[in-house]
């Protein structure tokens, strides 16, 4: 059984959106970062870094001590090998497959993030920011829509690779980002939305870069600061 921490960000969804694929059983524990339960030291044993997700193993492959594991991309090989699912064996086909694992981990998902904090959470306009992080995360977008030219997922067959990507395109508008612009990329989207498991995944999910209500400056510090409150 696999234990989530989880909270509706889009590396949270990306897990969430794995286990919903596959039919891994697993149970949910919420995390919730503005009230600063990240820093619990029990979550901090198994996410030193005090991010989600994060996830507990509780019958690991061979038996013995539950197996935590941190970083979403670490989480997403980690299930993949466990289930056998959505990582091809094959060499040649289950590296085209990490690598975009890892572009997303390295690159879409930490310049999406910062341009939709500078967008939605900076409590001032910084204009340096948003245009260097928009004209970044658009170049991401166009490498993307290149990629699907001539496929019909990223890796060819549906894989972790789709699994990482697609929670960091759905706050496209956050980003400053219009899909039209980038139509196999935007193909991809409508078809991987319409999944069984995406919409299971998202049912009831909020817009991670349109909260309710303004942050108070306890969660603003909370969330963006450099460390515990």
């Amino acid at each position: 059984m696999i234990e989530l921490y989880f909270a509706a960000t889009p590396n949270g969804l990306k897990i969430r959106l794995f286990l919903e694929e596959t039919g891994l059983p697993h149970f949910i524990t919420p995390v919730s970062l503005s009230k600063g339960e990240q820093f619990a030291p029990a979550f901090l044993a198994i996410s030193p870094n005090n991010k989600i997700p994060a996830i507990v193993d509780h019958a690991p492959a061979g038996g013995g001590a539950p197996i935590s594991v941190f970083e979403s991309g670490a989480i997403l090989q980690y299930l993949a090998e466990k289930t056998g699912q959505l990582l091809p064996s094959d060499p040649r086909r289950r590296i085209e497959v990490l690598q975009w694992l890892y572009w997303q981990v390295g690159g879409l998902g930490p310049m999406a993030g910062q341009i939709g904090h500078f967008n939605v959470y900076a409590p001032e306009k910084v204009p340096y920011a948003i245009d260097r992080y928009t004209r970044e995360v658009a170049r991401l977008y166009d490498v993307l829509d290149r990629r699907l030219a001539d496929r019909e997922f990223i890796a060819s067959e549906f894989s972790i690779a789709d699994v990482a990507c697609y929670p960091w395109i759905v706050p496209h508008e956050a980003h400053g980002q219009n899909l039209a612009d980038f139509p196999h990329l935007e193909r991809w989207f409508m078809a991987i939305a319409q999944r069984p498991a995406t919409l299971r995944t998202y049912e009831g999910v909020e817009n991670a870069y349109q909260p309710k209500q303004a942050l108070t400056e306890d969660e603003r510090r909370t969330l963006f600061g450099q460390g515990k409150p």
